[in-house]
């Protein structure tokens, strides 16, 4: 008969003992609930530079939280009207505009709670901060005066910093600038050429010396600005107007080739480490007119016949008949879409209707097939920008007065509130009368007015330009030619709440001497 006693050995004892122990431990626990403090994990905005592009924040907590006790203690400082949800223990915080541009911000939680301190005693989350800033008020012009005349220049609102981007034997004549702020793509003119703001036109990008990827205002990685970059000659073609997609993946341009101007103008296509350009597919070639490319960056609006044809953007159908989205036939002019695509702002000129003849139509055009006059002018409608959130539609345009002795183009900047623009057979003669206008701000009587909308939305930038005699020197010129001497920029700062009774807010500020404005992303 063999002893019990070979089974047990002493550490057997042992382990039986601590196995009782932790079991008893564990079921004490279990018995007890969780009283680990809930925290904060993760903040998607930590020390991040925040643009308008960046819809929201996310919140990740350690254990599934009680939402309410989130929401009554979570504080954002300066204060960023918004919205909440939840999705477990993730909460989502959606700015119900994009967040200012300039600023800093802190955000702190404390004494929120988790899902189950209703039902025991549980424990508060410690006290949480974090900041996180918006990108710098900047924006890009091209020089008018002295060594800095015809050159891009950056100017960094937030910083009150000018920089001088362009040499000065290059005279700019448009530009674009990249998403992530760290270059702009631009054409340009040698000074010294005969043919220059006509067809002697090449593209560069040079880099700005800013980066928008870390919230540190310098960083080792950015390069210095002022570092050119040959993107297109013009020893073959002749390059005209040009575009840059949204995501900064594609650039189009309107070519033609030199010595045969009948054959007609070209969209080309460059793509990032192409090794050159390529013209878009048939039966797209040959076809003159102004274009867009669209917000997703995947087609192009353009100009065709007396109207408007959406078009794939693809290098890859090139071998097949490239069949077009859409055509819309009435209008002739594409001004802006929002930044989502879901709408754009489009003039129709009236052609087939005698009783507007001379008059232009305004169109809010949305993607569902929705078709909306919004105003009648019988002046120009020379550019048009959404609102981050949509609900305004900000216009510069003309229309005829009476002068002294005849009539007379006088410039407006318009704001249209889309909210409250509803479809009537008979637009108002006068358009500055409809309700759906929100304030119109006269400007100084000129032809060539730039504008740009901050991308958050609370200010515009304007331009006025002061013109000369045309003389041989000239090296500056307008978009229809005429020599400039010098022009003002000037900065409307925008309230969205800003009623018609309270025009006397709308105060444009004068800046500094510089010409086509445009901001940053």
């Amino acid at each position: 008969m063999v002893s019990s006693k070979k089974f047990f050995q002493p550490i057997d004892t042992v382990a039986l003992t601590a196995m009782l122990v932790l079991s008893v431990l564990i079921l004490i626990l279990l018995w007890s609930g969780d009283h680990t403090t809930p925290r904060v994990r993760a903040f998607s905005w930590q020390d991040k530079l925040v643009s308008a592009d960046d819809a929201g924040f996310i919140l990740t907590f350690s254990r599934p939280m009680n939402h309410a006790s989130v929401e009554e203690n979570l504080r954002i400082n300066p204060p960023i009207p918004g919205k909440i949800s939840w999705a477990g223990r993730r909460m989502a915080y959606t700015p119900l505009n994009p967040v200012p541009y300039g600023g800093e911000y802190q955000l702190q939680l404390e004494k929120a709670i988790d899902q189950f301190s209703t039902q025991r005693q549980g424990e508060s989350m410690e006290l949480f901060t974090a900041s996180f800033r918006t990108r710098d008020r900047a924006f890009a012009y091209i020089g008018v005066e002295g060594k800095e005349k015809g050159r891009l220049i950056l100017y960094n609102l937030t910083q009150q910093k000018k920089t001088v981007l362009t040499p000065s034997d290059l005279v700019v004549t448009d530009f674009k600038p990249y998403p992530d702020g760290e270059r702009i793509l631009f054409s340009a003119t040698t000074a010294n050429t005969q043919e220059q703001n006509l067809l002697s036109r090449q593209l560069y990008n040079v880099t700005t010396g800013i980066s928008f990827r870390s919230s540190q205002r310098s960083s080792s990685s950015t390069p210095a600005p002022g570092i050119l970059d040959l993107v297109l000659d013009d020893q073959e073609y002749q390059n005209l107007k040009f575009d840059l997609s949204a995501d900064g993946q594609t650039i189009v341009v309107q070519r033609v080739k030199r010595g045969e101007l009948a054959s007609g103008l070209e969209p080309w296509i460059i793509k990032p480490n192409a090794k050159s350009p390529e013209s878009l597919p048939q039966p797209l070639g040959a076809i003159g007119g102004d274009f867009v490319i669209t917000p997703d960056s995947n087609s192009l609006a353009l100009l065709k016949g007396k109207g408007t044809a959406i078009l794939p953007l693809s290098i890859e159908q090139k071998s097949s008949t490239n069949q077009q989205q859409d055509f819309l036939p009435q209008f002739g002019q594409v001004l802006s879409f929002a930044r989502d695509g879901s709408q754009a702002a489009m003039v129709s000129f009236n052609e087939d209707n005698p009783q507007l003849r001379y008059i232009r139509s305004l169109f809010l055009v949305a993607n569902h097939g929705l078709e909306q006059e919004l105003l009648r002018t019988k002046g120009l409608i020379k550019s048009c920008e959404f609102s981050p959130n949509q609900e305004n539609l900000y216009c510069l345009l003309t229309d005829l007065t009476q002068g002294e002795q005849y009539l007379e183009e006088q410039p407006f900047l318009v704001a249209i509130n889309l909210k409250m623009a509803t479809t009537m057979d008979e637009l108002p003669q006068q358009w500055w009368k409809q309700p759906s206008v929100k304030w119109v701000v006269p400007l100084v009587h000129q032809q060539d007015i730039h504008m740009s909308l901050s991308p958050d939305g609370l200010a515009l930038l304007f331009d006025q330009v002061f013109t000369s005699i045309p003389s041989a020197n000239d090296t500056l010129k307008t978009d229809e030619g005429q020599a400039i001497a010098t022009s003002l920029l000037w900065l409307l700062p925008l309230d969205n709440n800003t009623a018609a009774d309270n025009l006397n807010q709308l105060k444009p500020e004068q800046l500094l001497p510089g010409f086509h404005p445009r901001w940053l992303r």
